[in-house]
């Protein structure tokens, strides 16, 4: 066959096409729509993902409350609703680990007002996974899960108080005949999903024995400790805490508070948080209403002494003091001079590793689709510590949107709404 003759053989199946084409369209139908792949996409965003070291623009796509892909560019036409990150930070959804939850009708942090309900104070700071620290314990974790566990979308952890009552105030958290190893271990050995360790807190005398029986009530379960050291006695030097009582991968919380003797005269760090963190000793913020100095902060990150996980200590005075919530906490290392991608780090990843929950904190495909958006507003902002005392600050971080297994729980500025136009009606959604 001859140049001509293929030339015009080739123009047939041209014609055929267009023919079967305007005849699909008289017959008023389209060529099938291709099925969306994913069920949101965020792109354009800058990934800080510390486990698995990604610190760039990448786009994140979720199915099935799962992460399903990470990379530079997926087409937006693959999935079913996108979000436009541009010039905002995307990080895996944030782990505060150390906040107080079990509400009720109480005067106390154990079934009381003092504690607040996690999904009102959580989603809008970017907070995904929060963790009560001890206001529950063995006698009422029950009631703990019942109310408040299983009836958040946060999804909500626990330390269990070696205190039986938990945090219940006054005698009943200096009562060591209610600090038994064997039925808080029993608890957590019973709830192993949630249980993720045990919590001493408040103790206000000279004997070790709070401390000593949670280590115990540690090692039969196979979790770490947290403590908040209550009072500040020398018969409990904060040194010994560290270096001889706690174990490599307990916590100890509140570790800028100067409530403790963690600052020396001299205006330097106590020399046993460098030994308990030699140690394997971990040290968390809990910010809280009383635990948090600029009088410490500022020297121990002179040091070079980072926390290795952020926290709260969230419940109703901390909230509505110098605390506030997460996003202003990180803004506050931000303002120390503590680099981003390690304030990150700091607030997922490294506090997942710390409880053992190491599916959490990263942005991992196959990994649930927890993830949070946000600004970094640059200016002049004024960061309150737990005793009124305000440093200035030039970065703030802002939460946009936050994602808890694949569903849009906070949209600050509605970037994954469907824009409104005349005639598109009032939906479906709840009153």
């Amino acid at each position: 066959m001859n140049l001509r003759a293929r030339a015009g053989w080739a123009v047939v199946p041209t014609v055929l096409s267009l023919l079967v084409g305007v005849s699909a369209a008289a017959a008023g139908t389209t060529p099938a729509a291709r099925e969306p792949q994913y069920d949101l996409l965020i792109r354009r965003g800058h990934v800080i993902d510390p486990k698995n070291g990604t610190d760039a623009l990448r786009d994140v796509a979720v199915k099935d409350g799962k992460i399903a892909k990470v990379a530079e560019r997926i087409d937006a036409r693959e999935a079913e609703r996108t979000v436009d990150a541009s010039g905002k930070y995307v990080t895996p959804g944030l782990i505060d680990l150390h906040a107080h939850l079990f509400t009720g009708p109480e005067g106390a942090y154990a079934d009381g007002f003092q504690s607040v309900a996690p999904d009102g104070f959580t989603f809008r700071s970017g907070v995904t996974t929060a963790v009560d620290t001890g206001s529950a314990g063995a006698s009422n974790f029950a009631q703990f899960k019942k109310n408040v566990i299983d009836r958040s979308k946060t999804r909500v952890l626990a330390f269990l108080n070696i205190v039986g009552k938990g945090m219940a105030g006054g005698d009943f958290e200096q009562d060591l005949n209610d600090m038994q190893a064997g039925p808080a271990a029993e608890v957590a050995l019973q709830y192993p999903e949630i249980v993720v360790g045990i919590k001493t807190a408040h103790y206000e005398g000279p004997e070790w024995d709070a401390v000593e029986r949670s280590v115990e009530a540690g090692e039969k379960a196979d979790i770490p400790v947290m403590v908040d050291f209550g009072a500040n006695r020398p018969e409990r030097p904060l040194a010994q805490l560290l270096t001889e009582k706690l174990r490599p991968g307990d916590i100890y919380s509140h570790a800028y508070s100067g409530n403790r003797g963690e600052l020396g005269a001299d205006g330097k760090l106590n020399p046993g948080l460098h030994a308990g963190r030699e140690r394997g000793v971990l040290f968390d913020v809990g910010h809280g209403g009383g635990s948090f100095a600029w009088e410490v902060a500022v020297p121990a990150m002179k040091e070079r002494f980072q926390p290795d996980t952020i926290s709260t200590d969230l419940h109703i005075t901390s909230m509505n003091g110098g605390m506030k919530d997460m996003a202003n906490v990180m803004s506050k290392f931000l303002a120390l001079g503590m680099p981003l991608k390690d304030v990150v780090a700091a607030s997922t990843w490294r506090p997942a590793q710390a409880i053992g929950h190491e599916e959490l904190g990263h942005l991992s495909v196959g990994a649930p689709a927890d993830l949070s958006v946000f600004t970094l507003e640059k200016g002049r902002f004024g960061f309150v510590d737990s005793f009124g005392f305000r440093i200035d600050g030039k970065q703030k971080l802002l939460c946009e949107l936050t994602v808890r297994g694949g569903e849009v729980v906070w949209d600050l500025n509605g970037r994954a709404a469907q824009v409104w136009k005349p005639g598109s009606g009032q939906g479906d959604g709840e009153h």
